[in-house]
């Protein structure tokens, strides 16, 4: 007889697997900034329950290409005509921004605000360090997509699912709020990136996973699912960074990541009733594969790795608190507006 699987099992465990794996070959590897390989295999998980085409490969690899070029544009303009450059940056994660919020590709938009912030920051400093951050986006888009594969035969979607519900498109109106409050989230905090971008890369795919996080969150709610999910991402890390000394192997390296994975994913699909939804499980999960990343990161390069574990946790703090403020001024500021017009 046949029995009917939940495919939110299979699900969680596709996301587990492949963002495990991704994360202990792109580190067995030494790719550059090798933490980035699994927070992108993560991203395409989470997005989508459908198995990728053999031509998704090539296509991903040739979007990110386009949307680091986008960056790397941006570079002399940052140099010689720095808040000409900075304007245009706040232009493009607006539009960036609103383009999801209107129904559009969420992972195209991702990308382009990747390469709006990490790409042309980077350029700031060195050429060579932009270049660099674009070779690591693309290596670590095929070893993500490699893994995206593996993980979908894995654990098979079940035949008779149904397909994904399209995304909700906002009204251009709301869209436009949206965005905006998303974009004061990113813009200040790329300034301060600017000083010392090779030091901050963490900090930018945190900003990046804020942005997208800080568009489907309220003021009443941004407390517990900005800060809530950065709070948690930590105190997993240094949980995670514990047992790993125990026995430091990359296997074991893999091994704790698929567990820690596995929990957080049952709480993602709703396996394990959660007050908190989905957008904060996956904050909290890419929180601590930044953090676990650079820290191992820092191992390797002799550095005090705990010192730095604290300066980079306060800096995420720090970054959270502020997007809570925004999300509370601004979603005030668009309620004043509209008992206004109600009057009016």
């Amino acid at each position: 007889m046949r029995t009917e699987r939940d495919p939110r099992s299979q699900r969680a465990l596709r996301l587990a697997s492949g963002t495990a794996l991704c994360l202990a070959t792109s580190f067995g590897l030494d790719l550059p900034i090798p933490f980035l390989a699994p927070v992108l295999a993560l991203l395409l998980l989470a997005l989508s329950n459908r198995r990728l085409p053999l031509k998704a490969g090539p296509m991903l690899v040739l979007m990110v290409l386009l949307t680091s070029s986008v960056g790397l544009l941006l570079i002399p303009l940052l140099r010689h005509a720095a808040l000409s450059g900075f304007l245009l940056v706040g232009l493009g994660l607006f539009l960036c921004f609103r383009f999801e919020q209107l129904g559009g590709n969420a992972l195209l938009s991702t990308l382009l605000v990747i390469g709006l912030t990490l790409v042309s920051a980077s350029g700031t400093a060195s050429f060579t360090l932009a270049l660099l951050v674009v070779e690591a986006l693309t290596k670590g888009m095929l070893l993500a997509v490699l893994f995206v594969m593996l993980g979908h035969w894995l654990f098979p979607e079940p035949i008779d699912t149904p397909a994904d519900p399209p995304r909700p498109a906002l009204a251009p109106a709301e869209a436009a709020w949206v965005a905006l409050r998303a974009t004061l989230v990113v813009l200040p905090t790329f300034l301060m990136v600017l000083i010392d971008p090779a030091s901050y890369v963490p900090l930018v795919i945190k900003l990046v996973s804020l942005g997208q996080q800080v568009s489907s969150t309220n003021a009443r709610d941004a407390g517990r699912e900005l800060l809530g999910s950065t709070l948690l991402g930590g105190l997993l890390a240094i949980l995670f960074w514990g047992a790993l000394g125990l026995f430091p192997h990359l296997w074991m390296f893999f091994l704790w990541m698929l567990l820690f994975c596995l929990w957080l994913a049952r709480k993602l699909y709703g396996l394990d009733p959660s007050r908190r939804s989905p957008g904060f499980w996956l904050s909290t999960l890419s929180t601590l594969i930044i953090l676990l990343g650079q820290s191992v990161q820092d191992s390797i390069a002799g550095k005090d790795v705990y010192s730095a574990f604290a300066v980079r946790m306060g800096l995420f703090i720090a970054v959270t608190l502020y997007a809570c403020g925004v999300v509370y001024v601004i979603d005030n500021l668009r309620a004043r507006r509209q008992r206004r017009a109600i009057r009016a």
